[in-house]
């Protein structure tokens, strides 16, 4: 990001928490957002490394759906935590594409 829509805020009068929450923030906010939602994506495919670098007792999300896939009376709960964990991953990005003007269609 060039600095020429800060400098262009500073001399307008604008102070250093309004240029950072009208010019700064809304320019960085897809990439927060893509960046929030790739790290959520790439923590349930990292099973592995969450299960080692877990402290002891912490039973994190992605644990407790491995730990709990094999039990056959927990496979209703486990698929109702999945479906819920999907549409909590689809409905931002559908958001996201709708706010960015994007159409969702492809052509």
């Amino acid at each position: 990001m060039g600095l020429n829509l800060e400098e262009a805020s500073a001399d307008l009068g604008a102070d250093t928490f309004t240029t950072f929450r009208l010019v700064t923030f809304p320019m960085m906010r897809s990439a927060l957002l893509a960046g929030g939602l790739l790290a959520f994506a790439l923590s349930f495919d990292e099973i592995i490394v969450t299960t080692f670098t877990a402290g002891a007792g912490v039973r994190t999300l992605p644990i407790w759906i491995f730990e709990n896939l094999f039990r056959p009376n927990q496979a209703p709960v486990v698929n109702v935590v999945a479906a819920a964990l999907i549409q909590l991953s689809v409905i931002p990005i559908y958001l996201a594409q709708r706010l960015s003007g994007g159409d969702p269609q492809i052509h």
